[in-house]
């Protein structure tokens, strides 16, 4: 990565994330996971969700004066419905009966805090078509153990990867952030990064 006036300290825990702004030449100088409550509010539609846990986790840290954080959040929802971050099996396997054979959505959130107080977000929506799932295609699949803490019970750079039938919008998206959309973000606040 070339130089940047900029340190950045990616605002989470996810280890798909970091690899993924590796993939495009760009290692954090920090890692702050930030930890909130992320409850969905009542009524509130999963773009939101996602656009606002992306926000509230940028905000946690407050950036020195050369810094930026970058926080994310991928919420993944059938309809309205805002299917949980699997932590148990049972989790993982209503997710996948309700995934099965059905299009859904897959909303990031991407936001970035400057020094100066401001904080610039981003949606992403990609939309994602899966097979019909078969008991043995879900019983492997819940077997793996991939599905723990993903959203919507699936990680689709795994085993899940067979179950997709067709993606329409940003597939780094669905791993855990948009490289395209966090890249346009990041150069518009005046990060340098190596292409």
């Amino acid at each position: 990565m070339k130089n940047s006036p900029f340190h950045l300290v990616l605002a989470s825990a996810s280890p798909r994330r970091v690899d993924l702004l590796r993939q495009v030449g760009i290692t954090p100088n920090d890692i702050k996971p930030a930890n909130i409550d992320e409850t969905p509010l009542p009524r509130e539609l999963p773009q939101h969700l996602a656009e606002r846990l992306a926000r509230e986790k940028a905000l946690a840290n407050a950036p020195s004066p050369n810094q930026i954080i970058l926080a994310a959040d991928t919420v993944v929802a059938v309809g309205r419905r805002i299917l949980p971050k699997a932590e148990t099996i049972d989790q993982a396997r209503d997710c996948l009966n309700l995934l099965s054979g059905r299009s859904h959505r897959v909303y990031g959130g991407i936001a970035v805090h400057m020094a100066e107080g401001k904080v610039i977000s981003k949606l992403v929506t990609t939309h994602v078509k899966m097979k019909r799932l078969s008991l043995s295609d879900i019983s492997l699949y819940l077997d793996s153990g991939e599905w723990n803490g993903k959203a919507g019970g699936y990680a689709i750079q795994g085993l899940a990867g067979a179950f997709i039938q067709s993606i329409n919008g940003s597939y780094s998206n669905i791993v855990g952030l948009s490289l395209y959309d966090t890249l346009s973000l990041l150069e518009g606040v005046g990060f340098g990064y190596h292409h």
